[in-house]
């Protein structure tokens, strides 16, 4: 399964939106209406899901559907720009009446574009993972209600770190000379000892050495979170990395897949939670996890994310489509462990269900729900499409192209203020 089709999209790259020039040519590419309506009496409900490529799922989310009895619920499997084909449909009467959404997005919330879901909540709110919960949540009301939760993770060969004297990275400054050592170790073999994707990280870490390093995307109290040296000293490390030349590049898959790992190219490899039993197949015993390590007086830090399911504020069927979305993902625990267990491998996004699920309790599994709960972290509400976009080129330049870490985060710094005001006058 590709990051385009799958749940651990969210985790890898940032959704875009639909212009209102482009929003017929949309509507029109949108795939066509492939569920079944339930057996249950009541209105009509649509329920639009993005393709994910997991075998079993768009049979399980239609079977949820068909077994609620207060509604008709109609399941749509969307192929190709989902967070463009609901952007556009949220600004007609032709939309869904509850939808997957990553996010929603500021601009949705304060357009009035999605429904309130607090009350709906409510009930179990304490238990959700509160670090996927957070960007769901505007002025102390949750917009839509995770779904399941995806991770990633250091993935490490145990049987090639002993032999090269290496112990497993606990931070930034081990991590850099632990892939020096490894490569140093398995030069004649061509292995490398770190694979953070073929781009060399930029693309995947987004903004995980930040939190590594103490700081934040976005403050709590709505300012910018990294405008400090500690920033440019981890993303200086990051470099060094590369310039090392201790990371796998070109390899025949990217970061997602564990190819590169389960076939020795690499004795350490970035990847998600979902290449877990992928990994054990290959490998037993012979492999373990860790969060990304702490720089300085950070953390370790674990990137999260969660589809939400939302109700669009245009449904003629609003309380409905609200009670249903209740029934599914807050009182349908046995549906939510199902989601995330049956058909991949994620997190179920209700602690106690995760904490229960008996694939999640031993050995890497394990210790991955341990990451994720303790030192796990999600993009904020008002991280918006431009301040990653300017994020990452400078990451990436700062990785591939050696440029000064602190003078690019500058102009990066400038952007997210910007976009910070715009949020606020808008």
């Amino acid at each position: 399964m590709t990051r385009d089709i799958g749940r651990r999209r969210l985790l890898g790259t940032a959704g875009g939106v639909a212009g209102g020039a482009a929003l017929t040519a949309v509507l029109a590419a949108c795939g066509s209406n492939t569920g079944r309506n339930g057996k249950g009496s009541g209105p009509a409900l649509s329920q639009w899901y993005h393709q994910y490529g997991e075998p079993g799922t768009e049979q399980a989310v239609k079977r949820y559907a068909a077994a609620y009895d207060k509604a008709r619920v109609s399941v749509q499997w969307r192929p190709g720009d989902y967070d463009r084909q609901t952007a556009a449909a949220l600004l007609t009467d032709s939309g869904p009446d509850v939808f997957e959404v990553n996010g929603p997005k500021l601009d949705q919330i304060k357009g009035g574009q999605v429904v309130d879901l607090t009350a709906e909540i409510e009930s179990a709110k304490g238990d959700f993972n509160q670090s996927v919960l957070a960007p769901k949540i505007w002025q102390d009301k949750v917009w839509a209600i995770p779904q399941t939760m995806d991770t990633q993770l250091l993935f490490y060969r145990k049987s090639m770190l002993k032999a090269a004297g290496v112990e497993p990275p606990r931070s930034v400054d081990e991590l850099v000379e632990a892939a020096r050592t490894l490569t140093a170790r398995h030069r004649k073999d061509k292995v490398k000892g770190l694979f953070l994707g073929n781009d060399g990280g930029a693309a995947v870490l987004g903004g995980t050495p930040l939190f590594a390093a103490g700081l934040s995307l976005i403050t709590e109290d709505g300012k910018v979170g990294f405008d400090d040296p500690a920033a440019a000293r981890v993303l200086g490390k990051v470099r060094q990395l590369y310039a090392d030349e201790s990371l796998l590049l070109g390899a025949p898959t990217d970061w997602s897949d564990p190819a590169a790992f389960v076939q020795g190219l690499t004795a350490m490899q970035w990847s998600g939670l979902w290449a877990l039993p992928q990994v054990k197949k290959a490998l037993g015993d012979d492999f373990g996890v860790l969060p990304f390590p702490k720089d300085g007086a950070g953390q370790p830090a674990v990137p999260v994310g969660a589809y939400g399911s939302a109700v669009s504020a245009r449904s003629k069927h609003r309380e409905e489509a609200r009670a249903y979305v209740k029934w599914l993902w807050v009182d349908g625990t046995d549906k939510q462990e199902d989601f995330a267990l049956s058909y991949g491998f994620h997190i179920p996004a209700r602690t106690s269900l995760a904490k229960k699920a008996k694939q999640l309790r031993e050995g890497a599994a394990a210790d991955a729900v341990s990451y994720a709960t303790e030192y796990g972290h999600a993009e904020p509400l008002l991280w918006t499409t431009p301040s990653s976009t300017a994020y990452q080129d400078a990451l990436n330049r700062v990785i591939k192209g050696g440029a000064n870490p602190e003078s690019e985060l500058k102009g990066v710094v400038r952007k997210v203020e910007a976009e910070l005001q715009r949020a606020k006058t808008k």
